[in-house]
């Protein structure tokens, strides 16, 4: 199973860490895609380390980076730096989105 989450704010970090724990140890992949005040949780060592979890693929909406002057400086390579694109991409592939 395909997990998609979908993080449009930065309140939920500890939610997101737990269930992409449970879900990866379940051997389930689960796809992140941060917009809006989501990609404030970049600032967290503990999100941008979630690109290292066996199962887990990563990307966040540009646009919303400039707009609130999130820098993308310590963003590992790994979380593709993308668009609304991704976005629909990971509705697309994930039997089942949550947004947090």
């Amino acid at each position: 199973m395909k997990l998609g989450i979908l993080v449009n704010t930065d309140k939920n970090l500890n939610h997101i860490l737990g269930i992409t724990k449970a879900a990866t140890e379940r051997g389930h992949e689960v796809i992140i895609f941060n917009m809006d005040d989501g990609v404030k949780l970049f600032r967290e060592p503990a999100f941008r380390d979630l690109c290292n979890t066996k199962g887990v693929s990563m990307s966040f909406c540009d646009h919303s980076t400039h707009v609130l002057n999130v820098s993308k400086e310590g963003i590992p390579d790994e979380i593709i730096c993308g668009s609304q694109y991704n976005n629909a991409v990971m509705n697309h592939d994930a039997d089942r989105v949550i947004v947090l």
